[in-house]
């Protein structure tokens, strides 16, 4: 689903200059030259932005790192937003992503036991499950011959979708509209104030949600955090979590899963390796298609809290910093050739989760659904084709994707 720009919209876009559009640009599946030739000039680069702010953008892989680690330097809080360009306090998108410790740190300490490697194994029958029941459903689609469907609507949307509903509790009856609010808020051709309202109704509706759980409880993680801590979360900020995990566990994943279809279809190493490796090779794999894609394309805005030297520059009280995860996560910091899919991960650690108190609290749910889905998907059709030789990539969307993604079946032996 996508919003378009109405007459008047309060675009973004129509404020940001060119090249200050770099982060969200892509050529094909790879960040633009532009961004690469950033970062070798200098890792941290002046950012043209609206509203009044000035901005930077880090490119440079230990800049962006220290960055991201920095809490005490940096706020990531929506507060230093609010009366800029007409936002108000009641916009805020609520959840983790945009809130600093200690408020943070409480509600970090509610949902991150559930996404520990150790909890999410429970879920691993239940994302098998689903991926063989969408695997059969496109057998069955196929009928037996040469056959083309959308990989997006029938593989890398559901196998997330139902996954995080599943954990978060909410009803079967339920996951069509909880879905529906995925995915919008990312595209910011419609201008920040659709993009803010998109997450306004997404949060209508999941105060909606936490309330009926208030009155009866279920078993999933709205539940059980009503169950063991109702008296110290309120129901906007239980919703504000789930429409986070909602977005953090859902959209991110069905990018990267319909992404790597591509790079896989287009790539006989790697897909071998998919669909024949052992558990290290594959879970190797999954980490390099994370760091290669970058779905995420730049981290929430920091804004600094007092003047900091970084990489050569001064970035003064109350700048703006964006840094691009593409970006970082191509820096030869992390070793050689990282302009292409490797079939081993990084030297060091990548940045498609974000790093320190605000890296994505449902990353290790996000490579469990690759490590069982990408197989299984080559495994059942070996020769899967993209059936386009030039998909409709997202255009600057804060998610890099594809909306819809026809892909050729053959049948198997």
């Amino acid at each position: 689903m996508r919003l378009t720009r109405g007459p008047g919209a309060d675009s973004l876009l129509d404020r940001l200059p060119p090249a200050s559009r770099v982060p969200l640009l892509r050529d094909d599946l790879d960040p633009v030259a532009e961004l690469g030739e950033l970062r070798e000039r200098s890792p941290i680069s002046p950012l043209a932005l609206p509203l009044g702010l000035r901005g930077w953008l880090v490119t440079g892989y230990r800049e962006a790192r220290a960055v991201l680690a920095d809490a005490d330097s940096f706020s990531s809080d929506f507060r230093n937003l609010v009366g800029r360009g007409g936002l108000r306090a009641d916009q805020d998108p609520g959840g983790l992503g945009m809130l600093d410790p200690p408020d943070h740190t409480r509600l970090r300490h509610l949902v991150g036991p559930e996404f520990t490697v150790r909890r999410l194994a429970r879920l691993t029958a239940f994302v098998e499950q689903i991926t063989g029941e969408r695997l059969d459903a496109m057998d069955a689609a196929a009928q037996g011959a040469t056959a083309s469907i959308d990989l997006v609507s029938t593989f890398a949307v559901p196998i997330p979708a139902l996954t995080i509903s599943a954990l978060l509790g909410i009803a079967p009856e339920d996951r069509d509209e909880f879905m529906a609010h995925c995915g919008v808020r990312f595209d910011i051709t419609g201008g920040v104030g659709e993009s803010l309202g998109a997450v306004t109704a997404s949060l209508d509706y999941l105060r909606g949600i936490v309330a009926a759980q208030r009155r009866s409880p279920g078993d999933g993680l709205l539940g059980r955090i009503i169950a063991e801590h109702g008296d110290e979360v309120t129901d906007a900020e239980l919703a504000g979590l789930a429409d986070g995990v909602l977005t953090g566990g859902f959209e991110s994943t069905a990018s990267t899963l319909a992404l790597s279809a591509i790079v896989l279809s287009r790539d006989e190493a790697a897909r071998r390796v998919i669909r024949e490796g052992d558990a290290v090779a594959v879970d190797d794999l999954v980490d390099e298609l994370l760091r290669h894609l970058s779905v995420v394309q730049v981290a929430f805005p920091r804004f600094a809290r007092t003047q900091v030297e970084l990489g050569g520059v001064t970035i003064e009280k109350g700048d703006v910093v964006v840094c691009s995860l593409s970006g970082a996560n191509r820096d030869p910091l992390l070793g050689s050739g990282l302009d292409r899919l490797r079939l081993t991960k990084a030297e060091a650690t990548h940045l498609a989760f974000g790093h320190g108190v605000h890296r994505c609290v449902g990353a290790e749910l996000a490579r469990l659904e690759l490590r069982v889905a990408l197989p299984a998907l080559f495994r059942r059709f070996p020769d899967l084709e993209v059936a386009t030789a030039e998909p409709a990539f997202r255009e600057l969307s804060i998610v890099f994707g594809v909306d819809e993604l026809p892909v050729t079946l053959r049948p198997t032996a």
